[in-house]
């Protein structure tokens, strides 16, 4: 199996960028624990902060998911339960428990164990007999990362290729290049015991002089210029494509311009092409879209994830300043068992601040914001699930689909509020929501000004819950607290 960037030694040069791109998954850099090298605390403890340091952070569905891709080297089971509707009702439900069940071409089957993969995930055991039917079926699936989507529709693309015919074959659609080499190595790594079987990227900076004859079979690219290749530079013939993979859907829509060139490129495809849309959200608008562009599909939804603050016993402490926030979470932080605990902040200043006086006082923590790249946060997620620093401090980036099991304790050094300064209902739920999970009991400290007291109060009203004050002075209080 082989990769093609043009130029040279492609399949190399395609190797060693991708090597480098994940480079600091393997060798984080030295900076990474607590705060970038370029923010230095001054003699005194306070921190020269660039304007954007006041900025909340606001969260990147792009990022975000290649971040999910990141961290989940292997596959989570999902607790959600699987929907299935199908475009025919009358015609058997097939499912399958074993990777044998489906009849896959052998060197497939060796790939798929090559992987690490011994039996389909809860998505894969309904999914793949309608990925792989024949005739072919189209899907619109509901998957979040870690539960083997991508490995699914990887699986369904070298499945129908035919490597004896030297022409793009399956042509899969990603919103971003990141996300794009992303699901190329996935198509590697399976396809790595399928001779004659290549892939080509079709992203920026991949450069193709106008009428060069394609052979590669599995084309992986954005949007746009997968739409210049196909019309405008006439290198990909839309009507040879056997199987079109719509992959992120809801980042796609959420990109200016990216619905419409998918939409054009869908149009130009044969009929009898398999068409095939992943999203990890279903939103109204998403479902619209995935309607448009997925003609007769058979569809997967995953029920809701219901979280709930049943199983948190949740606390607030009033404070002056951020200095009384600080003196109050250390003698929390002395006065009850922490396994790892993660402290939400509003503003990328606030978490630097609060970064720098916690190493000065020689707890083990690390910081994470919008302002490291992917790969850095990636590595940051890893090192707190591995232990290795038992405090995360992070902005809203880190408020949605990070699970580590350890997490016992989570603070809101600030409230969320959004741009009216009403509560930010569903971000607090989200952000404290990342503990208690996994049917563990756990614990939310709310740390707040006496002017956010009214803010707190409309929190409490709206989950109908209890929030505990708590007087961080009275240490006989805290060490009551139990899980």
């Amino acid at each position: 199996m082989a990769s093609l960037l043009w130029g040279g030694d492609a399949g190399a040069a395609d190797s060693e960028r991708l090597n480098r791109h994940f480079s600091n998954l393997i060798h984080p850099p030295k900076n990474l624990r607590g705060i970038k090298s370029t923010t230095v605390p001054n003699v005194d403890g306070s921190v020269n902060n660039t304007e954007e340091d006041d900025e909340e952070d606001v969260v990147d569905l792009a990022a975000n998911s290649l971040l999910n891709k990141l961290i989940r080297q292997s596959l989570v089971e999902s607790s959600h339960r699987v929907e299935v509707l199908q475009k025919d009702p009358s015609s058997p439900l097939y499912s399958v428990k074993t990777f044998e069940e489906l009849r896959l071409k052998e060197e497939l089957l060796k790939g798929i164990y090559a992987m690490g993969f011994n039996r389909p995930s809860k998505i894969q055991e309904m999914a793949l007999p309608m990925m792989l039917a024949h005739p072919p079926q189209n899907l619109i699936a509901q998957s979040q990362s870690g539960t083997g989507k991508t490995a699914a529709f990887v699986l369904a693309m070298l499945s129908r290729v035919n490597a004896l015919e030297l022409f793009p074959q399956c042509l899969c659609l990603a919103p971003t290049y990141e996300l794009a080499l992303q699901t190329g190595r996935v198509v590697e790594r399976m396809g790595r015991f399928c001779v004659d079987v290549q892939v080509m990227y079709a992203i920026r900076g991949n450069r193709i002089p106008r009428g060069t004859d394609i052979t590669k079979q599995i084309i992986i690219g954005t949007p746009g210029t997968v739409l210049d290749w196909c019309f405008k530079r006439k290198l990909i013939d839309l009507t040879k494509i056997r199987v079109f993979v719509l992959d992120e859907a809801d980042v796609m829509i959420d990109t200016q311009g990216f619905s419409d060139q998918s939409i054009r490129i869908q149009r130009a495809l044969p009929s009898e092409c398999q068409m095939l849309l992943f999203s990890a959200t279903f939103e109204d608008s998403v479902w619209q879209f995935a309607e448009r562009i997925i003609p007769d599909p058979n569809v997967i939804k995953l029920r809701k994830e219901e979280l709930t603050l049943n199983n948190i016993r949740q606390y607030y402490v009033l404070c002056r300043n951020r200095k009384d926030k600080y003196q109050a979470l250390c003698n929390i932080y002395g006065g009850i068992t922490i396994g790892q605990a993660i402290i939400f902040c509003q503003t990328r200043q606030n978490a630097k601040w609060l970064t720098v006086e916690m190493m000065q006082d020689g707890h083990q923590v690390s910081l994470l914001s919008g302002e490291l790249t992917v790969d850095q946060r990636a590595a940051i997620i890893q090192r707190f699930r591995d232990g290795k620093e038992k405090v995360l401090i992070t902005t809203n980036v880190c408020a949605r689909g990070i699970d580590v099991k350890q997490v016992t304790i989570v603070v809101n050094f600030d409230l969320p509020v959004n741009q009216a300064e009403e509560p930010d209902y569903e971000t607090y739920l989200h952000r404290i929501g990342r503990t208690g999970r996994f049917g563990k009991k756990g614990l939310a400290f709310n740390m707040i000004e006496v002017d956010k007291l009214p803010l707190l109060m409309k929190i409490q009203d709206h989950f109908n819950s209890n929030i505990k004050q708590l007087d961080p002075e009275d240490m006989d209080e805290i060490e009551k607290i139990e899980y």
